[in-house]
């Protein structure tokens, strides 16, 4: 599995970003050419997404992997390992598995927990859209609203909906079926027994019910060096809803010399 891949800066300690689910590398082009001011900054697309190669296997100890070959291909030794959502539990796999080549981790609005689905409704609107009939992306967007009423999340999810290289109409630049049929899996926690006592931030967006009180003990026990910080009035796409704010925040905590402002 080689993925796709953007580096947007060679200087500094190396900086790897995984985006979430039905997402992409190009999702934190914005934050990404922010931190390569002072980081090595490498955006991932994980396996199924983007500019990936399709796999019938998706969970985490295989994405996970996918991370270390990566850093493997490009000799990269040790690196900070920034990830949300579904990359938040990708990154948090690396960190538990393969502690020692993990600077600092981020982890934004995740936690490593088992989670109730909370995506049924989006994959059944992008599975109800007809590739065979849909012309044009409004159409498309008109059979999502019956299932996502959030016009800019739904943006988001069809940003997937590109055209057909090989001839007419759309293709899914996501592997939707091996998604779906994975979802569960990608609901369940990181699956390593292991720990990562390294500086570990999670970010967690005040609107978002992903990381929760109770969620704490859980972070302590895998990540005992763990902090939280909170970003007011953003849901779970803190870093697009305050960019500024969450990449004041992150940067602090990453940067050469400083100490983590770990306060919860």
């Amino acid at each position: 599995m080689k993925l796709n891949f953007r580096q947007y800066s060679s200087a500094g300690e190396p900086l790897l970003i995984l985006h979430g689910l039905f997402g992409s590398l190009g999702n934190w082009g914005g934050q990404s050419r922010q931190f390569a001011k002072d980081f090595a900054v490498y955006g991932l697309d994980l396996r199924n997404h983007g500019g990936s190669p399709h796999s019938d296997t998706m969970d985490y100890a295989s994405m996970a992997q996918d991370v270390v070959e990566f850093m493997d291909d490009h000799g990269i030794e040790r690196c900070h390992l920034l990830g949300h959502s579904m990359g938040g539990k990708t990154a948090m796999q690396v960190a538990l598995s393969v502690p020692e080549r993990i600077l600092r981790l981020v982890v934004a609005d995740i936690a490593p927990v088992q989670y109730r689905g909370q995506h049924d409704s989006i994959l059944d609107g992008l599975q109800a859209i007809d590739l065979a009939t849909v012309q044009t992306r409004n159409e498309a967007d008109e059979v999502l609203a019956k299932f996502e009423p959030d016009e800019l999340i739904r943006q988001f999810l069809l940003t997937n909906l590109v055209r057909n290289p090989e001839g007419e109409g759309f293709i899914w630049r996501i592997n939707l079926p091996v998604l779906q049929a994975s979802y569960d899996r990608l609901r369940e926690k990181p699956p390593s027994a292991g720990v990562f006592s390294g500086p570990t931030l999670f970010v967690k967006g005040d609107l978002s019910n992903y990381i929760k009180e109770k969620h704490r003990e859980a972070i302590l026990e895998r990540f005992p060096s763990a902090g939280i910080k909170v970003i007011m009035h953003t849901g779970h796409w803190l870093h697009a809803e305050k960019p500024q704010t969450f990449y004041r925040i992150v940067h602090g905590f990453l940067a050469p010399g400083s100490e983590p402002e770990l306060e919860d």
